[in-house]
């Protein structure tokens, strides 16, 4: 009897050893719970962080419409994502330009399949969110004049033809991850990607009515100062969570991430108060997300000096594409989503390129630390992204405009506000 009961305690300790090890082997419990807060941190960016952000800069009159663009962009991303987007991004590859359609509404994913250390439906939606917010990033340069319906079908279309083949390119075994290009949380698949796609969009829409010629004031710097800190806190979750793992280079991209912000912001601030003689509320929180957008590409690379150094020139570069080079060029990005997102954007991959540590990531070497080629492959995947971005959103757009009939409202529309025209509701009872 006693031997028996050794026997069966021997055989249960193996089974559960085996069970320990089965579990080490695959799904990594303390990764899956970082990555599945950090997809609600994304989440969040969305259609509360940014929906925020542009709202309170729109005009009164637009500013429902703002919040209506930003939270059908997420829901669009997110559909088209489980539907037939991570296919497209992370299926198996075809020639190096996008995923086949293998996992066509996630087919052949399991509860038991696993990416990395997690969940592979985990992976799937944090990724998800990655194509939610780049869309939405987009409608910056377009508020007050895009009609409703139209927004909805270039989307629709921008996710599937735009987004998910440059996802691919870097993330998903394309040919920029193959060349050895560095993009850690959307560099180039996020912002260099929408800032281009908005200045396409903008100037085929054309300028606003009064554009130049009256003053557009923002309806809320309030909630701009709110929705950037809501995404700040947000982008703790895009830059530290595109690790994968709760590990030293999340913490590293963590810390960076907050540096970057921060010193955005205190460049713009600085920056703006030389020339304008005045800091602003609104110039201190475009700064912070300027800083932001800079350090993503390298939030996984480079080390604590480094994102001081590119967070400084971010909030610099991003003030002058806003108050400078906009003008200067003409056309009229109305939240300022190419200054901001693209021109910065192409910073931090530059950046990415010069300052990469392999003491603080194996899988990436810049300039600074003696591999000279890396900045060249940088420079080649900002060009391709930028071209491709470019072309592609100009078909998307032509298609539109057929689709829909027509981008643009009317002037009347227009001139009377789209919350009332197109939503029959106000932000405001004043």
């Amino acid at each position: 009897m006693k031997i028996t009961k050794v026997l069966m305690m021997t055989v249960f300790s193996m089974l559960l050893s085996s069970i320990a090890w089965a579990e080490d082997a695959t799904i990594n419990s303390g990764d899956t719970a970082w990555i599945i807060v950090a997809t609600a941190l994304v989440m969040m960016m969305t259609p509360a962080g940014l929906a925020l952000f542009y709202g309170g800069m729109s005009r009164t009159k637009n500013l429902l419409n703002t919040f209506a663009m930003t939270f059908v962009s997420y829901c669009i991303g997110s559909i088209i994502w489980v539907m037939w987007g991570y296919t497209l991004a992370f299926g198996p590859d075809i020639a190096g330009f996008v995923g086949g359609l293998d996992h066509l509404f996630m087919n052949g994913i399991t509860v038991a399949s696993v990416s990395g250390s997690i969940p592979t439906f985990i992976f799937a939606l944090f990724q998800m969110t990655f194509a939610g917010i780049t869309v939405a990033l987009i409608l910056g340069s377009i508020v007050d004049r895009m009609k409703f319906s139209a927004w909805i079908i270039f989307a629709m279309l921008w996710v599937t033809i735009v987004y998910c083949p440059i996802a691919h390119w870097a993330w998903g075994g394309g040919w920029m991850g193959n060349m050895g290009a560095l993009d850690f949380a959307g560099g180039n698949v996020v912002h260099i990607n929408a800032g281009v796609a908005g200045l396409v969009l903008c100037m085929y829409l054309g300028k606003r009515q009064g554009y130049g010629k009256e003053a557009m004031f923002p309806s809320s710097v309030t909630l701009t100062a709110l929705g950037a800190a809501m995404l700040w806190f947000g982008w703790f979750g895009f830059n530290a969570g595109s690790q994968l793992a709760a590990d030293g280079i999340a913490a590293s991209a963590f810390l960076v991430t907050n540096t970057s912000a921060s010193m955005g912001a205190m460049a713009w601030m600085l920056t703006e108060w030389v020339v304008n003689r005045k800091p602003t509320v609104l110039g201190i929180a475009s700064g912070a997300v300027a800083g932001l957008v800079a350090i993503t590409p390298g939030a996984g690379f480079v080390n604590l000096p480094a994102s001081l150094f590119i967070g400084a020139v971010s909030g610099v570069l991003g003030f002058y594409c806003v108050a400078v080079l906009k003008h200067k060029v003409g056309y009229d990005d109305s939240l300022d989503a190419f200054g901001v997102h693209g021109m910065c954007g192409l910073w931090g991959a530059l950046a990415t390129g010069i300052f990469a540590s392999p003491y603080i990531n194996e899988g990436g070497t810049g300039l600074i630390y003696g591999n000279f080629s890396q900045l060249w492959i940088q420079i080649v995947s900002i060009v391709g992204t930028a071209i491709y971005s470019g072309v592609a959103t100009l078909l998307v757009i032509l298609i539109t405009n057929i689709l829909a009939s027509g981008l643009r409202v009317s002037k009347e529309e227009e001139m009377q506000g789209l919350d009332n025209a197109l939503h029959g509701e106000r932000a405001f009872e004043l």
